[in-house]
């Protein structure tokens, strides 16, 4: 019977989700030849290699990509039995601020998987729009903080950038008429933007709605009413992004911003940014791959 050290499993996964084994070692406060060391008895112990060395960084083979789940699940369970059965379970709350447009679909999954690592901690939501979140942020109201912003400002966290989409109802023809009807709430940070970029192109355009409220505004998109500017992939399922074949505008693109996940905040608020960061980064990922679709498609065209 051959049975996996968990000290191995950890090392093995902080090398694949740190990119290498220097960092992994400076995150488990072990030197680089003792991480190298645990990674080397975990191959010998399941007879595959994990780790694909050839290149000037460190892959996982198809092995260490098989693996890596189950590590992970095992490391957290280990640490899960740990806690409960000292009573060193973590108690308290953390204050998370997400901007209304990015509640979905990444935070319900982050919330969910943080209430199963830390039971006792309570994540307090706000959602609200950027400029709010980044003033409670700087009155220490807030322990994190996620933005929508054109550009990283000092002390944020980069996780990735996405596009902009006009969004509309599902088959809805609305956004065709002129002048076109924009849904906005007032204190929208893509408000002044597609405005702007409508102003730029000469269409003639008006307020489809007056209101505060991100649900009147989806309620009006939604009946067809008007159109609305969003960052593409986080529109809800009753609403999709408008294929106009360049009738409309670009939007450009937005940067999904992290604030305060600076190291040594603790392990609890590290382990919710980590959660965040994991959940964002997928959608950078997908975006990448259509934008290089589009740029072949076009270069076919032409």
């Amino acid at each position: 019977m051959r049975n996996l050290d968990v000290t191995t499993l950890r090392s093995f996964v902080a090398v694949a989700d740190l990119g290498g084994v220097t960092k992994a070692a400076g995150f488990l406060h072990l030197t680089q030849s003792a991480v190298s060391m645990q990674l080397k008895r975990l191959e010998e112990l399941i007879g595959v290699s994990l780790l694909d060395r050839s290149g000037r960084g460190i892959a996982l083979t198809p092995a260490g990509e098989q693996l890596l789940g189950y590590a992970r699940r095992m490391v957290s369970l280990n640490d899960e039995v740990i806690r409960r059965l000292t009573h060193e379970e973590f108690e308290g709350e953390i204050t998370l601020g997400v901007p209304h447009d990015i509640v979905y679909p990444v935070i319900p999954r982050a919330m969910q998987q943080f209430a199963a690592a830390y039971p006792r901690v309570k994540v307090h939501l706000i959602s609200s729009y950027t400029r709010a979140l980044r003033s409670q942020f700087d009155k220490g109201e807030c322990d994190l903080i996620l933005t929508t912003e054109a550009q990283s400002a000092f002390g944020a966290e980069l996780l990735c950038t996405l596009p902009m989409a006009w969004v509309g109802a599902p088959g809805g023809a609305t956004w065709r008429r002129r002048p076109f009807r924009f849904a906005s709430g007032a204190n929208c940070v893509f408000r002044s933007n597609a405005i702007r970029a409508l102003d730029e192109v000469g269409i003639e355009w008006e307020m489809a709605v007056e209101t505060n409220s991100e649900r009147t505004v989806e309620a009006t998109v939604s009946a067809d009413l008007g159109a609305m500017a969003m960052i593409e992939g986080t529109q809800p399922p009753y609403l999709e992004v408008i294929e106009h074949n360049g009738a409309l505008p670009d939007l450009g693109v937005q940067n999904i911003n992290l604030y305060g996940a600076e190291a040594g905040k603790g392990d609890v608020i590290a382990y919710l940014a980590d959660l965040l960061r994991k959940g964002f980064h997928p959608m950078q990922g997908r975006y990448d791959i259509q934008s290089a679709h589009r740029r072949h498609a076009n270069a076919g065209a032409r």
